[in-house]
């Protein structure tokens, strides 16, 4: 609006950034096309990234896109949570009203968090540890619902100013946006990103995505310092001027722009300090007094000031207010904000160099202003930020009286956005100002009460006041829900040293930072919390029904729950539910419950724990405690897998994956998501349940736990499909993402069940029985049985598939004697246990040469109606060779055999398809399809005297084949054939390379598990 008088120091021409405005452009056109686009720019202070961006969003105009524009926020040294997002929200909801409101239907009440002209925050949980994740979810989901049917530019500036919670909902959305016509860039001072800049970090992670491009802004040449000079001058630049301001400047386009003006204020180039800081106020220094100091006063009000809050603090009249503000910007100095309500910098250096400038006692006096006039009348600002700014104007005034209260409303405030990294920045601000704020003031104070089960002061909330220990309650929830549990153990260590003393001792809540600690122990993988839960118990021992009583014995029963489900892990579980019915603790009392109906499944007590389950999961839906629902439908999805129930068990976790994204609940929705593909994978949809354990890796679940058994499941499934060395990579993986200081057997045994059956196809029989020795000597707890029967059966396999072995013999008495301990200790309360017991015992017949069909027909039959595809495939493999080696019912074999072989083809499980076909050539059985024959796999038409022709091994290689099996050295392999040991080399490497081995253990497992060397069937 006061355009008008500006003075010309910016170049109406466009200079350079040729190739990075193609850049833009290419991703612009590439995002229209429905391929998001996410492009980083950089460049030091005065660049030109602005003129850049400004020059994109223009042409992306013209082509019909959408631009919002959001830039981060500083107030003093503070930036507003997600501030770049609700700005440029805000944009969208000016241009697009309906279309953003049809977009965020049914999540008006989450989305208020970032904008509040949704209408009211919806309710905020505070035992939800994964709000912010939900939040981010749904914004991620707004924005491609918004760009299903257009083009949106969302340009994010002055990352190097972003909060902690801006910076995490960026980086999500960089990792997960994969819909839509959008394309999102954010641009950084690079010159800002020092070694500890909280920025780095996030640039360093988003580097190693592919999907995000980096854009690198140098400084101009001199022959572009000349173009610029042309665009601003109006005129060819004089020769000595460019000279000496492309010198001075150093092609840094706004020092370029700055040195123009000191020299058209009259002041030479020549003349001016060396002080950057300097040059930047020359302009400033010839505005008249008046407008000085409205410059001063913007400079310290933020990064905009509203136009009414700025007359309030400057105390001129309206009239010299205007003339003022017309002086600032007719030189180029303010501008007029971009919805018309404010005024800010030009260039964020100007206002630092002017900010810089003010005396310490005029800075503290002007947020005196600021402060005093937003508590005078609110509404001088949006009401989403108010309370963010007058804490920030009351601590940057030093008045600590009146800073602690403004701080603690904030903190509150924040935590409803989900904005815990903030949150935990505010709170520990309140316990730096706690000694200096008057006793009268402190007394004043009332709880906030929202760390979870942190116990209220014990009477009246309306007249007991706030003390030192609350604000470490809440300042150690704060940090762990932000991810900062380093900081959150150290505020529990410091609670719990001030616990000790007999000033502050108090059991319950002494108990209560003993329960965090736990928790946080587990996930630094620090140990595994019991000695702090055991402590807990301790405290709260005697002492009467209360709400952190119950989440002790909740918290205990939990533990219990993964480690050891036994009979006081059961006691603590329901004496948990009673503490929580008798204090009306609800939300714990359904976690309780959650667990109790585990434990009682792992008891045997199968109805009543599925029933327990189910009414948590209706309950916890009805009262909208979506992330304890989630819960439920993680622990419901494995009990029911557990039982062998594993189309229900699909049913439920697709289900509780819709409800989980629907809610945000990504943490929530990554577990049942690994849930679901263990289920896939045990009915023989191999494809599909690789399908999900990939989609998992792309979430932000990856590197947790979940993304563990991601891994660990495509391990399974690599092993299974003939790649030992992939599945060896995936178990290395997951097992990073598992840690070694808590071990628990839902992942332990499964991991160990995976080793075996590498170390099985790898014909590492020692490393076999070392697998199971370990897991035999941490034993089986209750309801571990789902796990410890597989790998039981691949040790008993292994040992079956090295019988006459001369390398397995030592050591075979005691590993056989091991399996039928870990068998006899084993439940089978699921029929598909009960076929896995037979199983089991069937190998252990193979494994001491008592094979028998009428064992394999049992296993069969066990199988036949359980949809264990792979399972059943292989028992009716080993059924048939059981009757083949038998004789006479040849026909039954051969239709067994076909039966497993579709199965093994159709599943990709290659090396169960080469032992049916090798089986079927060495019996010389009709074609087990119509078309087998591929190179180097047996054809049972071929007249083969021998399977090894499989292999296409020459007779002199079966002898030398025969004398690796039998454990010999090239030295007594060339003894024994009459050849010298490096003709012996020679063929024991041709071996290898034939049967596709890496070693001679493997090579002579091999060979024995197809019967390369016995004679035909």
């Amino acid at each position: 609006m006061l355009g008008a008088v500006e003075t010309r120091s910016v170049s109406p021409v466009f200079v350079g950034r040729a190739g990075e405005l193609t850049a833009l452009t290419e991703a612009l056109s590439r995002g229209g096309a429905g391929e998001p686009q996410a492009l980083l720019v950089g460049g030091e202070a005065g660049v030109g990234k602005t003129r850049l961006v400004e020059e994109f969003t223009e042409l992306a105009r013209t082509q019909g896109a959408v631009v919002a524009v959001g830039g981060c926020v500083e107030i003093g040294a503070d930036g507003l949570p997600f501030a770049p997002f609700s700005t440029a929200l805000r944009a969208l909801h000016r241009r697009l009203p309906a279309e953003l409101a049809a977009a965020a239907d049914g999540q008006e009440g989450e989305l208020a968090r970032l904008l509040p002209e949704f209408g009211d925050v919806g309710s905020h949980d505070p035992a939800a540890e994964d709000g912010t994740a939900r939040l981010f979810e749904l914004t991620v989901r707004l924005l491609e619902r918004l760009a299903a049917d257009r083009t949106v530019v969302l340009v994010l500036e002055d990352l190097h100013w972003a909060d902690a919670s801006t910076r995490h909902l960026l980086a999500y959305l960089f990792r997960t946006l994969h819909r839509g016509r959008i394309v999102v860039v954010a641009t950084y001072r690079s010159d800002d990103i020092h070694r500890r800049h909280p920025l780095r970090p996030l640039l360093a992670e988003l580097d190693r995505l592919r999907s995000v491009r980096r854009i690198e802004l140098a400084r101009f040449t001199r022959a572009e310092v000349h173009r610029q000079l042309t665009g601003i001058l109006a005129a060819e630049p004089d020769p000595t001027l460019l000279a000496e301001v492309f010198e001075r400047s150093d092609g840094n386009a706004f020092f370029v722009e700055e040195l123009v003006a000191s020299h058209e204020c009259g002041r030479g180039t020549a003349a001016l300090s060396e002080s950057l800081r300097d040059l930047l106020l020359v302009r400033v220094e010839t505005l008249p007094e008046d407008a000085q100091r409205v410059v001063r006063t913007v400079a310290e009000g933020g990064s905009t000031v509203e136009f009414d809050l700025l007359a309030a603090v400057a105390r001129l009249s309206e009239d010299d207010l205007i003339e003022a503000l017309r002086a600032a910007v007719g030189a180029n100095i303010l501008i007029a904000a971009p919805d018309g309500d404010g005024y800010r910098f030009r260039h964020s250096l100007v206002r630092e160099a002017v900010s810089d400038d003010l005396l310490p006692g005029e800075r503290s006096r002007l947020n005196r202003r600021y402060a005093e006039a937003l508590e005078q009348d609110p509404g001088l600002v949006r009401a989403d930020e108010r309370a963010n700014r007058l804490a920030a104007y009351w601590y940057h005034s030093r008045d600590a009286a009146r800073a602690l209260p403004a701080v603690l409303r904030a903190s509150v405030e924040t935590r409803k956005r989900y904005a815990y990294a903030e949150q935990l920045r505010l709170l520990e601000r309140a316990l730096e100002l706690w000694d200096e704020v008057p006793d009268e003031v402190r007394g004043a104070l009332r709880p906030m009460d929202y760390a979870e089960a942190y116990p209220p002061c014990g009477c009246d909330p309306e007249t007991t006041p706030l003390r030192y220990l609350d604000l470490l309650a809440e300042a150690a929830v704060a940090a762990r829900l932000s991810g900062e549990r380093e900081r959150a153990l150290k505020i529990g260590k410091t609670a719990l040293r001030l616990l000790d003393t007999e000033e502050e001792h108090d059991p319950l809540r002494a108990a209560w930072f003993w329960t965090e600690r736990a928790r946080l122990q587990s996930n630094l993988a620090r140990g595994d919390g019991w000695a702090e839960i055991a402590r807990a118990q301790e405290l709260v021992r005697g002492l009467p029904p209360s709400a952190v009583h119950a989440l002790v014995l909740a918290v205990a029963a939990g533990w219990g729950m993964l480690r050891n489900p036994g009979p006081d892990t059961l006691a603590d579980a329901e004496r948990a539910v009673e503490y929580a019915r008798l204090v009306k603790a609800e939300a714990i009392e359904l976690t309780a419950r959650g667990t109790l109906g585990c434990i009682m499944l792992a008891a045997g007590d199968t109805e009543r724990g599925l029933a327990e389950l189910h009414e948590v999961r209706e309950r916890t839906m009805a009262l909208g405690q979506f992330h304890e629902a989630a819960r439920t439908h993680v622990n419901l999805s494995s009990c029911l897998e557990g039982l062998g129930r594993s189309h229900e068990s699909v049913e439920v976790a697709t289900t509780g994956i819709d409800m989980a994204r629907s809610h945000g609940l990504v943490d929530s929705a990554g577990w049942i998501r690994a849930n679901l593909a263990e289920s896939l994978l045990a009915l023989g949809e191999w494809d599909r349940g690789q399908e999900e354990a990939e989609v998992l890796l792309r979430t932000a679940a990856a590197g947790t736990k979940p993304g563990g058994t991601a891994l660990m499941m495509l391990g399974l499934l690599a092993v299974r499909r003939g790649e030992p060395a992939l599945a060896a990579t995936r178990l290395a993986e997951a097992a990073a993402r598992y840690g070694t200081r808590d071990p628990i057997p839902q992942y332990t045994l499964p991991m160990a069940h995976v080793e075996t059956l590498v170390a099985a196809a790898e014909g590492r029989l020692a490393d076999v029985r070392a697998a199971l020795a370990a897991a035999g000597e941490a034993g089986f707890p209750p309801g571990t049985h789902r796990y410890a029967w597989p790998l039981v059966l691949a040790a008993v396999t292994a040992e079956a598939d090295a019988r006459g072995l001369p390398a397995a013999a030592d050591g075979r008495p005691a590993a056989l004697d091991l399996i039928r301990r870990c068998a006899r200790n084993l439940a089978t309360p699921a029929p598909v246990w009960q076929a896995h017991s037979l199983h089991v015992s069937a190998e252990l017949a193979r494994a001491e040469g008592r094979d028998s069909a009428a064992r394999w027909a049992e296993v069969v039959a066990a199988f036949a109606p359980l949809d264990r595809p792979y399972e059943l495939a292989r028992s009716r493999h080993r059924l048939a060779d059981a009757l083949l080696a038998e004789g006479g019912r040849r026909e039954e074999a051969a239709a067994l055999l076909r039966e497993a072989h579709d199965t093994a083809v159709r599943l990709g499980a290659h090396p169960l398809r080469e032992d049916i076909e090798l089986l079927a050539a060495r019996a010389r059985l009709t074609p087990l399809t119509a078309d087998r024959a591929a190179p180097g796999e047996p054809d049972a038409d071929h007249d083969a005297s021998d399977a090894s022709d499989a292999f296409k091994l020459t007779p002199r290689e079966q002898d030398v084949l025969r004398l690796v099996a039998e454990g010999r050295t090239n030295r007594q392999i060339a003894e024994e054939l009459f050849i010298s040991p490096k003709t012996a080399s020679v063929h024991v490497s041709n071996i290898l390379a034939k049967l596709g081995v890496a070693g001679r253990g493997e090579a002579a497992a091999l060979a024995h598990r197809l019967r390369l060397l016995d004679a035909p069937v």
